[in-house]
């Protein structure tokens, strides 16, 4: 593996770069800012994420990606090229760049991925499946005839996966993850308290009050937003209960996901998967009492990965050291134009 060699997690909501053996180098919020008049871009990342809400009608906040694939083209074109200058620099030797894609992507989306990396200077491109990134990045060793079943939950989709013998088995990928229980915990604000909240707030509170497990209406957290009746600044106290009633049906859309890969699993690796347990990655598996739920909800162990948020990238970056190894999940982006 090349010092210059590239491992991007192209996420919705953030970017996770690695380089080399350097390991992460960036991790930053999937946004972009641009002057509208000027068509000029004014921040990407951290820069741009903290303009949300505060910008004028003339400058444009965006999120290229969505649900895992890309929105916009121009937007994500840009966005990628200034993440890689940012740490790479100019070089006269063009990176490598392994991207990680959700395990559902099509040709068509594939071939965007392709392009947004090239035009950020690449000379070659790889695509690799974020379940077998993420198994990688965990430490799984999954070159042995041995089932592994991980759940990544990112902020656009949750995929859900078995691999073994360096192969995806069987996945299944659902567009309830981070972003979708930040929009139903905003939708629960209006309709029950009549107030409104950004994204930002939402995630917020999802991150500091969120029990799936044992809530208690006991442990409040003090929300802040416009009152929708008078039109003024207002704040409501929101207890745990609450909140899991606003998010039961994202996160239970999650544990449907889950169930039906191991109906579908084989016998053989059903019985790899009772033993070894399930992974849970991305910054979903954060969420307050999942681990708990998962095990009393479906009957199976279930353990955190370490360093959870940056697995799926961690793995991207290691995959240049198996790239002959890896039979499924991943492919030379030079495929895609015979398609």
């Amino acid at each position: 593996m090349a010092n210059t060699d590239i491992g991007i997690d192209l996420g919705t909501s953030n970017i996770v770069m690695t380089m080399g053996r350097k390991g992460v180098v960036l991790s930053e919020p999937s946004v972009i800012a641009y002057n509208t008049r000027t068509e000029r871009v004014l921040a990407v990342g951290k820069e741009a994420y903290e303009m949300i809400g505060r910008n004028p009608d003339y400058i444009r906040v965006a999120r290229p990606i969505c649900d895992g694939v890309i929105s916009d083209d121009d937007l994500t074109h840009s966005m990628i090229r200034e993440f890689v200058l940012k740490v790479a620099g100019y070089q006269l030797i063009k990176p490598r760049i392994i991207i990680c894609v959700p395990s559902f992507i099509t040709d068509i989306q594939s071939r965007a991925v392709v392009e947004a990396a090239k035009s950020a200077g690449s000379r070659q491109v790889y695509l690799i499946q974020e379940p077998v990134a993420a198994m990688i990045g965990a430490g799984v060793n999954i070159a042995k005839a041995r089932g592994h079943m991980i759940v990544d939950i990112g902020g656009g989709t949750t995929d859900v996966a078995i691999v073994s013998m360096n192969g995806l088995v069987t996945s299944h990928t659902i567009k309830n993850a981070g972003n979708s229980i930040d929009r139903a915990i905003i939708k629960y604000m209006q309709n029950t308290y009549k107030l409104l909240i950004g994204e930002r707030t939402a995630e917020t509170v999802k991150r500091e009050l969120c029990n799936l497990y044992d809530p208690n209406d006991e442990i409040t957290y003090t929300v802040k937003g416009r009152s929708l009746i008078k039109g003024l600044p207002a704040q409501v106290q929101l207890n745990e209960i609450e909140l899991f009633k606003a998010i039961e049906d994202e996160t239970f859309a999650i544990m449907a996901a889950i169930r039906k890969v191991l109906e579908d699993a084989p016998p053989e690796l059903a019985g790899d998967i009772y033993d070894n347990g399930l992974l849970l990655t991305g910054g979903g598996a954060l969420l307050g009492g999942l681990t708990q739920l998962i095990r009393r909800t479906l009957n199976i162990n279930c353990t955190i990965a370490k360093d959870a948020v940056n697995c799926v990238a961690k793995g991207t970056g290691m995959a240049f050291r198996s790239m002959t190894t890896l039979l499924d999940g991943f492919e030379s982006a030079t495929v895609y134009k015979y398609r």
